[in-house]
């Protein structure tokens, strides 16, 4: 059997589950990674309401779908990083509060309890989202930046993720950290850097080939180095030196679909990203989670282009073979 191909509805929280639901269905969906923000996921209903999870699991189940893993990411940003006026426009109030740093960092590190929670009674073994950083802001190193200091910045990470991530182990859920800009780890080194720093059996990866390709990272090799943390995949494409030369790697200041872009989104298969090569790799490790299409290409319609994302996998994922192709031949001189 192939994999799922599902769809995470972080790009689609505009719309009520009510109609993403069916439009996912039409466009060829088997499952949605729901998003804990819109009306997708509420953490704290599925905590106070035994109820809410059986009618959201019933109304996928309407709709032919599944749910194989939910996403957290607008809150687990706030967890290490340096908070400022734009995490209010991402975070639920009750996880804002007053503004203050500290106090969003803490509150941001019980709603991820608090997720694990909630997807150990919606029956879904992973929860993906983002980590923050304390040390992002000093990615190019000047003022001239230690060691040490980078090092204060991951020990940082491990002290305030090893509570939450026990609180993981206790409800059986892992924890995939989507590797990424502005995230403790957004490249292999780092990746291993931080797998080092919080050292937790519940601490991997919801591996995104967008976010390495345009730096240079070699998006097959993360697959390879980090097998048995490879917890979950994003199908996501990216172009890059396609630019006019405006505008580099560190984006300019720039909006996506800018033409003047070195690198932007782009729906699956339109981009540079070599999904064969990925697939492969999977394969190689024994992945057989979902495929989950994070759609984004500003220049596209997103429904045609979800659509043909789902098309797009379906053609090119493939089952593992349970034979070696050669040993007929071996059999043939056997019995010769």
């Amino acid at each position: 059997m192939s994999r799922p191909v599902t769809l995470f509805t972080g790009q689609w929280a505009d719309l009520p589950l009510a109609e993403l639901a069916p439009l996912a269905q039409r466009m060829g969906y088997d499952g949605l990674e729901l998003a804990c923000w819109g009306d997708h996921f509420d953490v704290q209903a599925a905590l106070r309401d035994d109820s809410y999870v059986e009618q959201k699991l019933a109304f996928l189940e309407e709709h032919g779908l599944t749910c194989l893993a939910i996403s957290n990411h607008l809150v687990g940003q706030a967890v290490c990083d340096l908070i400022d006026e734009r995490h209010r426009e991402i975070l639920p109030a009750h996880v804002w509060g007053d503004g203050d740093p500290e106090g969003v960092r803490q509150r941001a590190a019980q709603e991820m309890m608090d997720t694990a929670r909630a997807a150990q009674r919606l029956g879904v073994s992973v929860v993906n989202g983002f980590t923050g950083s304390p040390i992002w802001h000093s990615l190019y190193a000047f003022p001239p930046t230690s060691q040490a200091y980078w090092e204060r910045g991951f020990q940082d990470f491990a002290a305030r993720w090893q509570p939450i991530l026990d609180v993981f182990d206790q409800v059986g859920v892992n924890f995939g950290l989507e590797v990424h800009p502005t995230e403790i780890a957004f490249d292999i080194a780092s990746a291993q850097r931080a797998l080092e720093a919080v050292r937790h059996p519940r601490f991997g990866f919801n591996y995104d080939p967008s976010h390495l390709a345009y730096q240079g990272v070699d998006y097959v090799k993360f697959i390879r180095t980090f097998a048995d943390r490879i917890f979950h995949v994003h199908m996501k494409d990216v172009w890059w030196g396609h630019g006019n030369g405006d505008v580099g790697v560190f984006g300019g200041h720039t909006t996506f679909g800018d033409p003047r872009r070195y690198w932007d989104f782009r729906s699956v298969g339109r981009g540079d990203v070599n999904f064969e090569e990925i697939i492969v790799a999977l394969n190689d490790i024994g992945y057989s989670g979902p495929l989950s299409v994070e759609w984004e290409d500003a220049r596209m319609d997103r429904v045609h282009g979800a659509t043909e994302s789902a098309a797009f996998l379906r053609r090119l994922d493939f089952p593992t073979s349970n034979v070696a192709f050669d040993a007929a031949f071996a059999k043939a001189e056997q019995e010769a």
